[in-house]
């Protein structure tokens, strides 16, 4: 007997039954999770994901794709990659109904924000699906919107009829390229001109990604939102760049002091010591493993916390200290 709603509203993780697999578009499928005993899941937000654990040591973040007010279930969607870690093709593989999966509680590192007056949404490809999620909402408060939706053709478009039907205080608009960017939305022209309350959000594939930021370079910081599925490809240091540096990491909490070698990834020695440091992406994507740094200079390199985050917290499965001694409030 699972733990009533009140109860399990406190949990990290969730054993919930997969009750659907749906083909949505080319190598994209739908997987719906529900209670195994038919109870209430904890709530989410717009923009929110779950971590699916799909085999051992396989754990992957997927952004929920339904209405934030439905509760009996969470629907995510995955494009099958083949050039991927292996995530989404045990997706496509393992996993099956009525398959018990391990998920954790939601998370949100990309939510919509209140009060914008209009509310323009730019999605590429898989990427649509925390934007649709935010369309359900937008929807459900009369809001206005502007869903721009760009792929390669309708045959790569999941939920575009859903999308298109669900359209009333909105827009929906589709995009298709035949494969070549140039032939699609014009992102720049889109965002050339800021306008006054209003908040772009953006998703999708690392060029995507790009294209989008540069076009909205010029918008005030704190009206534009994105998140990453992947981490981008961080640039070589250039030669004649300053070695990196050993440092010390002091635990406040239990009186540690660690030392992390230069080639050491911070997580694994928090890990290796006994802090309760959680990780799942490893790549500075889920905000798993976010912890509040005291004091020490911080070398970020994480993709989801904003600049005002980063005064207090930072990611140390990818994030790590610059010399002398880092101290966390662990």
């Amino acid at each position: 007997m699972n733990a009533p709603t009140n109860e399990r509203e406190a949990l990290t993780h969730l054993e919930l039954v997969l009750r659907q697999v749906r083909m949505e578009a080319a190598g994209i499928n739908s997987f719906e999770f529900v209670d195994p005993d038919g109870n209430e899941l904890p709530a989410f937000t717009p923009g929110a994901h779950i971590d699916v654990h799909i085999a051992p040591g396989v754990i992957r973040q997927y952004s929920l794709c339904n209405s934030p007010e439905e509760r009996h279930r969470y629907v995510v969607a995955v494009l099958r990659d083949e050039s991927g870690r292996g995530g989404s093709r045990g997706m496509h593989e393992t996993l099956r109904v009525p398959n018990r999966v391990r998920v954790g509680v939601p998370r949100n590192n990309f939510p919509l924000a209140e009060g914008a007056r209009k509310v323009i949404l730019i999605a590429g490809g898989i990427g649509v699906t925390p934007l649709k999620a935010m369309v359900h909402q937008l929807e459900a408060e009369c809001r206005d919107y502007a869903l721009h939706y760009c792929a390669k053709g309708p045959e790569y478009a999941a939920f575009e009829a859903e999308l298109r039907g669900m359209a009333r205080t909105g827009t929906v608009q589709c995009h298709f390229d035949g494969g070549n960017p140039k032939n699609g939305l014009d992102i720049a022209k889109l965002l050339e001109h800021p306008e006054p309350d209003t908040h772009v959000y953006y998703c999708g594939p690392g060029g995507f990604m790009e294209a989008c930021k540069q076009a909205a370079a010029h918008w005030p910081p704190a009206s534009v939102h994105c998140e990453h599925f992947k981490a981008p490809v961080q640039k070589a240091p250039s030669e004649g760049s300053p070695p990196m540096e050993g440092y010390a990491v002091e635990l406040a909490r239990s009186g540690l002091t660690l030392t992390v070698a230069p080639d050491q990834n911070l997580a694994e020695v928090l890990q290796q010591a006994g802090a309760p440091v959680e990780t799942s992406c490893q790549s500075g994507l889920c905000g798993t493993c976010k912890v509040r740094h005291l004091s020490g200079e911080v070398d970020h390199q994480d993709f989801i916390l904003d600049d005002g985050e980063r005064e207090s917290f930072m990611t140390p499965c990818v994030s790590r200290g610059c010399g002398g001694t880092l101290v966390l409030d662990l």
